[in-house]
């Protein structure tokens, strides 16, 4: 099977400014945040020793640790607060009039200042930690100033100008996000390997395949795993996130048996395009006759025993989990850096 965008052809595009690209780079960096998240307790945990206990024993980490535990109580975050106490005290022995509790148009040079701290030069006299370390510290501050403001979007960092007040997460501001591709890059030019959501290749979907359809799973693992392989290929071929495959319906493909040989996928609104252009591909229904024109979920939910529940569709959080778990049963050491989009930054391109 092969897909093919429905958009119509249009006029040589003319090239993009260098603002264009750096909005660009700057929403993949967003998209790439948001994928990552779902595993964000794995990487914090791989990281937890860069920022040692030991380091905190003067006034200011006493300070710290009393602000951490008074605004996070969740018992199992512990590799965050450790990151977040590092945070506080970075910036207390910075200036002991620092606020850890202010949140302005400051705070993002703040954390672009802490990150470079653990991750700039050595020989600038930083500590050197790589980039994932820096994915890791971004992802407990997330953590930290959704505490501070549990009633703030978490999507987007503006300025109200009626209240003069910043809204939203500071980590996902422009200058953050502008500071952490360009960290990348840097480390990347060093010959690091990125910690970017990786690509799933061709490769990958053939063995995905013979995972999820392998001959010695029971009858319903192999039901599960059809499901799962379905969504799999779809998000690959057509370039989706995988909240995004989800979400198709019986209602979304256009099938004609006997008279097309390829079939239509329209998709609805897509996030980063809200303006009501709806998506389609060619990869075909006869909507007078329900009976052979189904509605409802396209991907159902397979309980355990393989039952599959016709009123309960799988979710994007089930499915991603899903996708970690296949993964490490293929032996991917890096699991945990593929997530939600990794189907839309390889795919069949």
């Amino acid at each position: 099977m092969s897909t093919q965008n429905s958009h119509p052809i249009s006029q040589e595009k003319p090239v993009p400014t260098d603002e264009q690209v750096d909005d660009e780079l700057c929403l993949l960096d967003l998209e790439d945040a948001d994928s990552l998240l779902l595993h964000v307790q794995d990487l914090v945990t791989q990281h937890v020793d860069e920022f040692p206990e030991d380091q905190l024993e003067d006034e200011a980490a006493r300070y710290a640790a009393k602000m951490t535990k008074a605004s996070i109580t969740d018992g199992t975050r512990d590799g965050h607060l450790r990151i977040i106490k590092h945070y506080i005290t970075f910036h207390l022995r910075r200036n002991k009039k620092w606020d850890a509790t202010r949140v302005d148009d400051k705070t993002p040079h703040d954390i672009a200042a802490f990150i470079t701290h653990k991750c700039g030069p050595v020989e600038e006299g930083f500590e050197g930690r790589k980039y994932s370390t820096a994915v890791s510290t971004r992802a407990a501050l997330t953590m930290w100033y959704k505490n501070l403001r549990p009633n703030e979007s978490l999507t987007e960092w503006r300025l109200d100008s009626v209240t003069n007040t910043w809204r939203g997460l500071p980590t996902r501001s422009r200058q953050v996000s502008q500071f952490m591709v360009g960290l990348e890059k840097t480390k990347a030019k060093s010959g690091e390997v990125s910690s970017s959501a990786r690509a799933l290749a061709l490769e990958d979907i053939h063995r995905l395949y013979k995972h999820c359809l392998d001959s010695n799973l029971t009858v319903a693992q192999r039901r599960a795993g059809i499901i799962r392989y379905v969504a799999y290929l779809l998000a690959w071929l057509m370039l989706l996130r995988i909240d995004e495959v989800i979400k198709l319906r019986f209602e979304n493909f256009d099938k004609i048996p006997g008279e097309r040989r390829y079939i239509d996928i329209s998709l609805n609104t897509r996030k980063q395009n809200q303006t009501g252009l709806l998506h389609s591909w060619r990869l075909h229904a006869n909507d007078s006759d329900s009976s052979i024109c189904p509605t409802g979920p396209l991907f159902l939910h397979v309980t355990a025993q393989g039952a599959v529940m016709q009123s309960q569709p799988l979710t994007a959080s089930a499915l991603s989990r899903s996708l970690s778990r296949d993964l490490q049963g293929l032996g991917y050491s890096s699991w945990a850096l593929y997530g939600t989009h990794s189907f839309r930054r390889g795919g069949c391109q």
